[in-house]
C-alpha cells in the first residue's frame, strides 16, 4: 500500500522534464473524479494506468516490442500527440533538438524506421537475458540508454523509456513494484541527463553514463526507502489508534493510505457505505487528528479532506517529515 502511494509521486515529477504541469495535489485528486477534463492531469493519469498496466503485464509477458507498444497505447490514449500513432512503432525519420530543428540542425537523429525491426531485437535480446556478467544497476543504464537512442516511438519515448526502468527491476525479481523514481532525479539533473546520453552516441562515454544513472539509483533508493518507513509507521500507529472502535474507521486507514486526499463520495465508494456515514467516518478522523478539511473546491464544489502526516511523507522534504 505504501508502495502504491509512492508511485503518485512519479508523474508530476516526471512530467516536468516533458513540459506538462501538475501538482501531487491535483494528481491524488483526480481518483475522487469521475471525468478528468484537465490536458496535463489526463497525461499525468495515463502514465499512472501505464505503470500499473505494466505491472500487471509482466506477470505474463517478458519487456518485448508488444509489451512496450501496450503502454504506448495506454501512455498516449486522448492526450496531446495522440495522433502519433499510440501503441504504434514509428513509420517515420524523426530527429531530436530544439522545437524548430531539422534534420541538418538537429542534435541527435535517432536510427531510420527500416531499421527499427532489428534494433528492438537485439534490445530485447539485451534485457531479457541472464545477469551472469554484469550488474542490475548497469542493465537497467544500458537499457535506457539503448532505448531512448532507438527511439521507437513518435512520441512519449521518455516516459515509457524512464518506466521501463521499474520493470526491468521488477522483472529481474529486484521490487514488487515500479517505486525507484529516478525520474525526479532526472529532472533535478536534467541538463547532465541529456548531455550523458548524447556522449554516450557521440564519444561513447559509457562509463560516466553509468556512474551518472548508478548515482540516480543511490539517492533514489534511498529516498523511497526513508519514505516507505514512514507510512508504514504512520499506517501501523493509525490502525493501532482504531482497533477499538466499533466502525468502519479501521478501514479509512486503509483508504487514506491508497489516496491521502478524499472526499465523502470516495470514502462512500471504497467502504461501501451510505453518505451519512461517510461523513461521519471523515469526521471522527478529523477528531483523531489524521484529516484536515480543505473546504470545498472543484466541480460541484465538494468538501476534501487530506490525511496532512500521510501527505508529508509522500510530497515533503525528508527533513520536515
Amino acid at each position: 500500500m505504501a508502495a502504491r502511494l509512492l508511485l503518485a509521486c512519479t508523474p508530476p515529477t516526471r512530467s516536468r522534464i516533458e513540459g506538462t504541469q501538475a501538482s501531487l495535489s491535483d494528481v491524488l485528486s483526480v481518483e475522487n473524479d469521475d471525468e478528468i477534463l484537465d490536458d496535463d492531469l489526463r497525461e499525468v493519469d495515463n502514465y499512472l494506468r501505464a505503470a500499473r498496466e505494466g505491472v500487471d503485464l509482466l506477470a505474463d509477458l517478458p519487456i518485448t516490442q508488444r509489451f512496450i507498444c501496450a503502454l504506448h497505447e495506454t501512455l498516449m490514449r486522448d492526450v496531446r500527440g495522440d495522433e502519433k500513432s499510440p501503441g504504434e512503432l514509428r513509420r517515420s525519420p524523426v530527429w531530436i533538438g530544439s522545437p524548430n530543428a531539422r534534420p541538418e540542425t538537429a542534435r541527435f537523429i535517432p536510427p531510420h524506421q527500416d531499421h527499427l525491426p532489428d534494433t528492438l531485437d537485439d534490445w530485447e535480446r539485451f534485457v531479457n537475458g541472464r545477469l551472469d556478467t554484469m550488474s542490475v544497476t548497469v542493465k537497467c543504464a544500458l537499457l535506457h540508454y539503448q532505448f531512448e537512442t532507438i527511439h521507437p516511438f513518435l512520441d512519449g519515448n521518455g516516459r515509457i523509456g524512464r518506466l521501463l526502468i521499474g520493470f526491468s527491476l521488477i522483472a529481474d525479481g529486484i521490487l514488487p513494484a515500479p517505486i525507484l523514481h529516478i525520474s525526479g532525479y532526472f529532472e533535478q539533473h536534467r541538463t547532465e541527463y541529456y548531455e550523458r546520453l548524447q556522449a554516450v552516441r557521440e564519444r561513447g562515454e559509457v562509463d560516466e553514463w553509468i556512474q551518472f544513472f548508478a548515482e540516480a539509483v543511490t539517492v533514489r533508493a534511498n529516498d523511497s526507502a526513508e519514505r516507505i518507513r514512514k507510512l508504514v509507521e504512520i499506517r501501523e500507529r493509525y490502525r493501532l489508534a482504531s482497533r477499538t472502535e466499533r466502525s468502519a474507521l479501521p478501514g479509512l486507514v486503509d483508504v487514506v493510505f491508497k489516496n491521502p486526499v478524499v472526499t465523502v463520495t470516495s470514502v462512500r465508494r471504497a467502504l461501501d457505505v451510505s453518505q451519512p456515514t461517510a461523513s461521519s467516518l471523515l469526521r471522527r478522523a478529523e477528531e483523531y487528528g489524521w484529516l484536515r478539511s480543505l473546504g470545498r473546491s472543484g466541480r460541484g464544489g465538494r468538501e476534501r479532506w487530506r490525511a496532512d502526516e500521510i501527505w508529508n511523507a509522500v510530497a515533503g522534504s525528508l527533513d520536515e517529515t
